[in-house]
């Protein structure tokens, strides 16, 4: 799942006003963000094997330290930890601990049985929706859309910008989103995860759009 991760973080600004919502974006994505590192350092592995599901050709069949329940539940501590210890917003670090274990519970249900409790355990989940496309797009685009409308409803932008630069991200995610289902597939799995790495260019402007919107009265 891809949009749906994003979806919930637009959605946690209205249960965390005073949260940015570059953060909520990372904390919905950290195992995400995790993952490439891990790939690319040869810690974990995925392989392009084309119709292992409908809805993408990736096969993860090594990535307990990013992506297992344990290791999410750690990473949510350690993120909302040092937000905490930086913002004390305990609100705001209780919203980002759950995004980030909403990851795995997302994944479970879109994944096929690929989703670990634990590095080292062998039992491996998934409910599968991305073994059927139109399943995906419905299921994930009514999420975006509403997580969009919560955030929208929860904030107004204080200036030009806040309302004219927060659509050509949602245009450039939904546009991802669909090529990344509809289109080729990528040449290898290490090609899937440095393209994974410009998620950070959706953080940052998460952390720029936000300086532009206020909590909606």
């Amino acid at each position: 799942m891809f949009l749906g991760h994003l979806a919930l973080a637009f959605a946690g600004k209205k249960a965390a006003p005073d949260t940015s919502l570059g953060s909520l974006l990372l904390a919905s994505q950290v195992a995400d963000a995790v993952w490439p590192i891990l790939v690319l350092t040869g810690v974990e592995h995925v392989r392009v094997v084309p119709g292992i599901t409908a809805a993408t050709p990736l096969d993860f069949y090594n990535y307990p330290w990013s992506h297992s329940l344990l290791m999410d539940l750690v990473w949510a501590a350690i993120f909302a930890g040092a937000y905490y210890a930086r913002r004390r917003y305990r609100r705001g670090a209780w919203v980002l601990f759950a995004l980030v274990v909403s990851h795995w519970v997302l994944d479970w249900a879109s994944h096929g049985p690929d989703m670990q409790l634990a590095p080292g355990f062998a039992g491996r989940y998934g409910l599968g929706l991305w073994n059927s496309v139109p399943l995906t797009l419905v299921v994930e685009g009514a999420m975006w859309v509403a997580g969009i409308a919560i955030y929208l409803r929860a904030t107004s932008p204080k200036d030009r910008t806040g309302t004219f630069g927060f659509w050509p991200m949602i245009v450039l995610l939904t546009g991802l989103w669909l090529g990344a289902i509809l289109g080729p597939p990528p040449p290898s799995g290490k090609a899937a995860a440095a393209g994974a790495l410009a998620m950070v260019l959706i953080f940052a402007w998460g952390y720029w759009i936000d300086q532009h919107r206020v909590p909606a009265k």
